[in-house]
């Protein structure tokens, strides 16, 4: 049976700021727009906000703009229309790539950008009915005392899955972020941090108002792994930008999702510079995923799965992007 929601008041702004300081005046409320994810948690027993903040009547969040110092796209812009834009489509493809693959249809209507970036992290033990957490002892992200993953540790190692956050990173993405104090721009990976418990570092009055992406990326490609081919969350993704000059690469990034607490950009990528993606290039890159990639059992796959699917992901979109630079040359 499903469960109900508890009670709780809906606030509708129609700007960030009184947004910004609706969400200071009631310490137990949560700011509200798809809901494709806060809602399934609340139904579930994970947080009962007393105050919803409705955020789909402030129209600066809906809207994307171009200029000729890039893009920038509203935290409230849907997931699916931000797949079906040309512009997003044809310069920034990993973006859109990752935004088609995310759940179904009728989440991506709803579901926002903003929304993915702050994503709650997963596991198994975690995403559960209350009563199946309760018969568990709940866990230690939610009620509990020990992470069912690793009992001996002291962190939640419950992994993070938005699809859009590495294809943002690679492309040199930052995040504007309103709160109390006004307005701030910061690099989008400085949202996280590996703690599956606790994994944004935004304030308590914080919210994403906006995404910004440089004019000119190189070409990108993201690609993940799920359970089913359809809906699910990725097991693991990967997001690739590469910069081709003269055969070799000039730029390589790569972000990665599904494995860890956090998005992140693999470290080490500058040594492919001046190179060709040959079959030792991509040997080593191989190895470089599979030794920063921490996937723990909080999903169905094997945390072994998962990092030999990111490896393979990576190698495979690395070589793809390096094939088509060079054809058109």
């Amino acid at each position: 049976m499903t469960a109900l929601l508890a009670n709780f008041h809906l606030e509708r702004p129609r700007d960030v700021e009184t947004a910004v300081a609706i969400r200071g005046a009631h310490h137990d409320s949560r700011f509200l727009a798809g809901g494709s994810d806060l809602i399934v948690n609340m139904r579930r027993g994970i947080g009962t906000p007393d105050v919803l903040i409705d955020l789909t009547g402030i129209d600066e969040l809906g809207k994307l703009s171009v200029d000729d110092g890039g893009i920038r796209i509203g935290a409230g812009v849907t997931v699916a229309a931000l797949g079906e834009k040309t512009v997003i489509r044809q310069k920034y493809s990993a973006v859109a790539e990752a935004a088609i693959a995310i759940a179904g249809a009728g989440h991506r209507a709803m579901a926002t950008i903003g929304g993915n970036l702050c994503l709650d992290t997963r596991c198994i033990y975690y995403n559960q009915s209350q009563w199946w957490r309760q018969a568990n002892g709940f866990c230690l992200k939610h009620q509990g005392k020990i992470c069912h993953v690793a009992p001996q540790g002291q962190r939640c190692h419950a992994a993070f899955s938005g699809d859009l956050a590495p294809a943002l990173m690679v492309l040199g993405g930052t995040v504007e972020i309103a709160g109390p104090a006004g307005r701030r721009r910061v690099p989008l990976g400085d949202l996280y941090v590996e703690d599956g418990a606790a994994h944004l570092t935004l304030g308590a009055q914080d919210l994403i108002v906006a995404v910004h992406l440089p004019a000119n990326p190189p070409p990108s490609a993201y690609r993940k792994v799920r359970t089913r081919g359809a809906v699910d969350f990725p097991l693991a993704g990967v997001a690739v930008a590469l910069a081709v000059a003269r055969g070799k690469v000039a730029a390589l990034r790569i972000g990665l999702t599904g494995t860890n607490a956090r998005p992140f950009l693999l470290t080490g990528t500058e040594v492919f510079a001046g190179q060709p993606v040959d079959d030792d290039a991509l040997q080593r890159l191989d190895k470089l995923v599979q030794k920063q990639v921490q996937p723990m059992r909080t999903t169905v796959a094997s945390a072994h799965y998962r990092r030999l699917a990111a490896a393979a992901l990576t190698r495979r979109l690395t070589a793809t992007l390096y094939a088509k630079a060079k054809s058109a040359a």
